[in-house]
């Protein structure tokens, strides 16, 4: 891999790590802490979610027309400057707001990450954005148990211990991604190219299969949300809890050289990818609806674990090749603004699901919502082929 890469993978690893203190225990704190039910905690996540969908459909337009290296700093600065507030006010209800703005900023980074990644390996094709997903889960592995024994120390400085993340991320990037900027001119010329933007049939095939990938993050947030209280309810601890994700991320680290046949046979068969992701997907909710102890719960986060090294690596792999040239940052926008609708529809649906029918109601419908990701990524590729067989008519 380029030498520009190793420095993007080291900047991912130190955003995720720093992003899963919080992600994991945010509606533990507002449940057991603040004392708000789980509709009004997903409904906060759904908050921060939906500035995230902003904040990612900026960090691409901003990718495109001033590069990633500022889009990224950006973003880290106002990262820092909201959590710098959570970690001194951390009540009810200013937890609202400053929880929105870093779902904001936070949203600004990741599509540049992704976009830049691909803009200095582009022959790196799936390896360069599986690196930066790889750097995502070393971070969650680590993340979530450092900010367990944090919490279970005094669950408040998680705020400090993230700020203190992005300062290094801030002096990574500050030294290392400023060469790496894509120069605006070249963005900003393609963007004008008529003929470019008139190719409707990517954008549409883009389209429809990030509602599939929606879908599939709607019932995936669920375990940072409403899993995470009934694993807390059936008397499992917040340390234990949180090894569950550290579990997450080690196991795509250890899965990667077991896969890694079946997805070089898959390697030009995106959809198929996507497919199997999806079904392992099912069967992991399956598994949770099932768990009453802690050794249940550990074998559906390695069957999750299995269905996510499938398709998440695969959705960023397809947007860089539908991307016309000088559109990566506005594809890579698109994909992760659609994961960042599912995880604000998530939490907040599950919450009222588990208020008001109970937990097993929200294992079941989201059962049947991962199934109905399997239809439009089945689909996706339909305006591709429309295309191609117009030219073969002419």
């Amino acid at each position: 891999m380029p030498k520009a890469v190793w420095f993007l993978i080291i900047g991912m690893f130190i955003n995720t790590m720093g992003n899963s203190f919080l992600w994991p225990l945010h509606t533990i704190y507002m449940h057991e802490h603040l004392g708000q039910t789980l509709t009004m905690a997903g409904f906060v996540l759904m908050i921060n979610a939906g500035t995230g969908v902003i904040g990612n459909l900026l960090g691409g337009y901003l990718f495109d027309r001033i590069g990633g290296y500022k889009s990224i700093m950006f973003g880290i600065i106002l990262s820092m400057a909201s959590l710098l507030m959570l970690t001194f006010w951390h009540g009810w209800p200013e937890y609202i707001w400053f929880v929105a703005i870093l779902g904001f900023s936070g949203g600004i980074i990741f599509p540049s990450m992704y976009a830049l990644v691909g803009s200095v390996w582009p022959e790196g094709g799936r390896k360069a954005f599986n690196a930066i997903y790889l750097a995502q889960n070393l971070g969650v592995a680590i993340g979530p148990a450092v900010a367990g024994l944090v919490a279970d120390h005094n669950i408040n400085n998680i705020f400090l211990a993230n700020l203190l993340t992005y300062v290094l991320f801030l002096i990574v990037a500050g030294v290392y991604y400023r060469k790496m900027s894509v120069a605006p001119n070249v963005s900003a010329s393609v963007l004008k190219n008529n003929k470019k933007i008139k190719q409707k049939a990517p954008f549409y095939a883009m389209m429809i299969v990030s509602i599939g990938y929606m879908l599939t993050w709607v019932a995936y947030v669920q375990w940072t949300s409403t899993i995470s209280t009934h694993v807390l309810d059936l008397g499992i601890t917040l340390k234990e809890y949180s090894l569950l994700w550290t579990m997450n991320g080690a196991l795509i680290l250890i899965t990667q050289p077991l896969i890694k046949p079946i997805i070089s046979r898959l390697e030009h068969r995106i959809k198929t990818q996507m497919i199997i992701g999806i079904v392992i997907f099912m069967a992991s909710f399956v598994v949770v609806s099932y768990a009453e102890d802690y050794t249940m719960f550990i074998v559906a986060m390695v069957v999750l674990t299995l269905g996510e090294v499938f398709i998440w690596p695969a959705v960023p792999t397809l947007a860089g090749q539908l991307a016309p040239k000088g559109r990566e940052g506005f594809y890579q926008g698109i994909v992760n603004s659609m994961a960042t609708i599912g995880r604000m529809i998530g939490p907040f649906a599950g919450g009222i699901l588990v208020d008001v029918y109970g937990i097993q109601a929200m294992f079941f419908v989201f059962t049947l919502l991962i199934a109905l990701a399997i239809v439009p990524t089945l689909l996706y590729d339909r305006p591709l082929k429309k295309v191609e067989l117009e030219k073969d008519v002419i």
